[in-house]
């Protein structure tokens, strides 16, 4: 049997989109069939039925309201499908045969511009990899907002580097050449960054095409202009990021219009496992923002704000003039309680100018969006009055880079309606007045509608039927209606149109004259109205690049706002940023720790760290008692400084730093077969191998993922590569292995520290304050007590504790000291590692050792052991 001939456009056109879920409009629905309508009813639990469209078999279909399919889009796009939108591209009134159908759109889960489908405090980057044996080219967008960046790894460990941009900058989706299938690199980067990964064929990759979107895209004549000419990984990054999105939007994105090319030393270096483990804009375990730093300083009023200041954490400032500027800034605003109210307040009624750029530009906006735009515009004005005198250099430049956009308010406020429906082709959406046109064709069925509106009172009148009624619907037009009990006073004229159970409807020649008009004009009107719109919306496209400058310094002021009200709050300060190697930080406290603490007050600590006699700080105490915390408060209070935030201290010196290190914490990668142990060592390894004279390195318990002596010997040789390198890396290293704490005064940098404890009735107190000098014993017993171990498994551990302290070896450190002194220069890379330990012999394993156990009598066994025994107690 033959298939229909819609089911045989709907077979052509899927046959094109064979990797997307296709939405097929009929009528006011989207409708989906076979395979997708399976996967489709599963995924958004929607009822699968069936329709014969010329098979012997029932087709499997499913569908949903084409005004509510962003809900259903959205399930999809989450769970990691692409969906294509097939549109009806004529009027089926005037369509000849079939009407015709096309895709005009492929939505995919970093091309998503639906505000109904965005979370408006987070960006939704699309970013587009380009992989070779040279190195590695990065493009990524947010088509949403017109933010558009690039930049290129060469230098050795690019890989690393690379999957640290896709987790700093949250990718949703990652499209990347087949160069990036080598040695499982793709899975790599599905497992680090979570997102959503396509290979792309190679002719994305042609350079001479990806040359050409690029010029054709921004609008120039060279690649010099941009930047990039030299570049060449980037080029074949951003060539095919630009391929994709003409692919699937099907449109121009006139809004990605400037294109940032931006380097990595430019800003604070931070890896994955940094981002991770310091909780900077979500928790470690729940991936809530609430417990992290971001919960604690975002206090922005606007979206863009809100994900202006996540980019803002995730990289910190390198430059110095930069990071003073947004310091003085944040200082102003802080003294002048009035200035930053007035701002707070004008920052409260403005929208997403950035989305709403974003939307107009694509073509997506509505009405309401243009009502939204114009309320953001009436508050700029004030704005930069408050800020054009307020005598800060950095707040006035942010102040000459608002437009007031008078022009575009204007336009609006005279053309839109203050209340416009969401669609935008059923009327009601332009204000009387804007078109002559427009306003004759209304006026001239005015007497039809008054007529139609007052029709139901003067039949009431002259029926004496007190339930009639006058209604309208899209099917049958206008009509009279009449219940059941008033049938006998129905007038001769009435002509019966519809039967309900209740009740009849009816229609009258004269009604269906006067319906005639007003429904043709009004046929007339939407349309006119809809042309009016598409022109205004067009005249609002050519101020895009004006509305995104705009709406930037508008983000940044936001934020800025945000930093001198959380400072202002919790008691923050002013840190001194140099370009020193010295950090210095008095009465410290962790910003997120400090507001979370319901009883009691957060203990506060200094910290000195230099890169001569301070350059190693060794931390020992025991678990609980705020090791990781001090360290972690220490790197959260540089980070905020080169954010140009204030800092939770009392005071603050800080030597800008350009690569915050973090190893903390157990993790495995079971996927790709890497234990805790081998994940922790490559964590170690990357440290080592590129960490910078200018960087800071927190590490919590190397080593202790193998057996102790190995451990401990990986622990000292990393204590005695960072201090004896020619970098001196300021290191806070977390230990329980105590032999280390000899190596003060021997090891050149090192500076025990340990967490105060206190013991009372054989309990430990926690006072959280760090000491000089190194912890007296471990507590990890005590630790397990306080967890609720059974009292059986204590006593057994406080046994064994006893017996392995007896019998410890020690370490002979006259011996490392003098083969330490005797190094002439510091430990060279190609050199083998000095010895770590000499063992003093036991007297009793020596003598045991010598024993002739076959020429021994039982009597003289007895007796060497009675010996033994006399040893071991004296």
């Amino acid at each position: 049997m033959q298939l229909t001939p819609m089911m045989q456009q709907y077979m052509e056109i899927k046959e094109k989109y064979q990797d997307c879920i296709l939405f097929f409009r009929l009528g006011d629905f989207y409708e989906m069939f076979f395979e997708d309508a399976i996967t489709a009813s599963r995924e958004m639990e929607i009822t699968l039925t069936g329709k014969n469209y010329g098979q012997e078999e029932k087709a499997p279909m499913c569908g949903v309201p084409y005004h509510a399919a962003d809900s259903y889009i959205a399930k999809l796009i989450e769970k990691g499908y692409k969906v294509a939108i097939c549109e009806q591209v004529e009027d089926p009134a005037t369509a000849k045969g079939i009407v015709k159908r096309e895709v005009v759109q492929i939505i995919t889960p970093g091309t998503v511009v639906s505000q109904n489908m965005l979370n408006e405090r987070e960006n939704n980057y699309l970013a587009s990899v380009f992989l070779h044996e040279t190195g590695a080219g990065i493009a990524y967008c947010d088509i949403s907002t017109g933010e558009i960046n690039t930049t290129q790894l060469t230098s050795a460990g690019y890989t690393e580097r690379l999957l640290n941009e896709l987790v700093k900058i949250k990718a949703k989706e990652v499209i990347a050449n087949d160069y990036a299938n080598l040695d499982g690199f793709i899975d790599e980067m599905k497992i680090t960054s979570g997102a959503y990964i396509s290979i792309l064929p190679d002719q994305y990759y042609i350079r001479n095409a990806a040359e050409e979107f690029i010029l054709r895209q921004f609008q120039v004549k060279s690649l010099k202009g941009l930047g990039i000419e030299e570049s060449d990984l980037s080029i074949m990054a951003l060539g095919a990021l630009l391929a994709y999105l003409f692919e699937t939007q099907k449109q121009g994105l006139s809004h990605l219009s400037y294109l940032n090319v931006y380097d990595t030393a430019g800003h604070m270096s931070l890896d994955k496992a940094t981002i991770k483990n310091l909780e900077l804009t979500e928790t470690l375990f729940e991936k809530k923002i609430q417990g992290s730093l971001l919960g604690v300083l975002d206090k922005t009023h606007t979206a863009m704000g809100s994900r202006k200041m996540k980019q803002w954490l995730r990289e910190p400032l390198n430059n110095l003039k930069e990071i003073q500027e947004r310091l003085d800034a944040v200082e102003l605003l802080s003294d002048q309680i009035l200035l930053r109210n007035n701002l707070k307040e004008s920052l409260k009624k403005i929208y997403d100018l950035e989305r709403l750029a974003g939307r107009i530009a694509c073509g997506n906006a509505n009405g309401k969006d243009l009502i939204a735009l114009r309320n953001s515009i009436f508050v700029l004005p004030d704005m930069k009055s408050e800020l054009a005198a307020c005598g800060d250099s950095f707040l006035e430049k942010l102040e000459e880079k608002m437009d007031s956009l008078s022009e575009i308010y204007d336009l609006i406020d005279q053309s839109i309606q203050e209340e416009p429906p969401f669609t935008i082709k059923e009327g009601g959406i332009i204000k009387e007045g804007y078109s002559l046109d427009l306003d004759q064709i209304k006026h001239s069925i005015k007497d039809g509608q008054s007529w139609i509106a007052g029709l139901e009172g003067t039949e009431k009148e002259r029926t004496g039927i007190k339930s009639l009624k006058v209604g309208f619907n899209k099917v049958f037009g206008y009509y009279i209606e009449v219940t059941k009990s008033y049938f006998d006073l129905v007038p001769e004229n009435y002509i019966r149109k519809q039967t309900l159970a209740n009740c009849e409807r009816y229609i009258t020649p004269e009604l269906k004259e006067v319906e005639s008009v007003v429904l043709n004009a009004e046929t007339k009107i939407n349309q006119l109205e809809y042309e009016i719109f598409l022109e205004i919306r067009k005249k609002i496209q050519d101020y895009i690049s004006v509305i995104q400058i705009t709406s930037g310094a508008v983000s940044t002021l936001d934020v800025l706002v945000s930093f001198s009200e959380v400072s202002s709050k919790l008691g923050y300060v002013k840190p001194q940023v140099n370009k020193g190697d010295v950090i210095r930080i008095e009465k410290g406290r962790h910003p997120v720790i400090e507001t979370t603490i319901k009883d009691g007050i957060f203990v506060s600590n200094d910290t000195y760290v230099d890169r001569k006699d301070s350059s190693m700080l060794l931390i020992t105490g025991p678990n609980m008692a705020g090791k990781s915390t001090y360290m972690r408060q220490t790197a959260l209070i540089v980070l905020m400084s080169q954010a140009g935030c204030f800092v939770p201290a009392e005071a603050a010196q800080i030597g800008i730093v350009d690569r915050i290190y973090t190893r903390i914490g157990a993790s495995d990668n079971l996927a790709q077969g890497q234990s805790t142990f081998f994940v922790e060592m490559s964590e170690l390894a990357y440290i080592l191998n590129t960490a910078t004279e200018k960087s800071l390195i927190i590490l919590d318990e190397i080593g202790r993922g193998t057996s102790t002596y190995d451990g401990l010997s990986i622990a000292w040789a990393v204590v005695e590569y960072l201090c004896n390198s020619k970098y001196h890396v300021r290191t806070l290293f977390a230990t329980h292995y105590h032999e280390l704490t000899s190596l003060e005064g021997i090891m050149k940098g090192l500076k025990n520290l340990n967490v105060d404890v206190q013991e009372k009735d054989g309990n430990i107190i926690f006072l959280h304050k760090i000491v000089e000098g190194s912890a007296s014993r471990s507590y990890g017993i005590h630790v397990a007590k306080l967890a609720g171990v059974p009292a059986s498994v204590l006593e057994t551990a406080q046994e064994k504790l006893h017996q392995l302290e007896a019998t410890a070896v020690s370490i002979d450190l006259d011996h490392y000291e003098k083969e330490l002194l005797a190094e002439q220069s510091p430990v060279k890379e190609e050199t083998e590692q000095i010895s770590f330990f000499s063992f003093a012999p036991n007297p009793v394993v020596e003598r045991l050792k010598a024993l002739d156990l076959m020429n021994i009598t039982p009597s003289q066994a007895f007796g060497i052991l009675e010996d033994l025994k006399k040893a071991a107690e004296n």
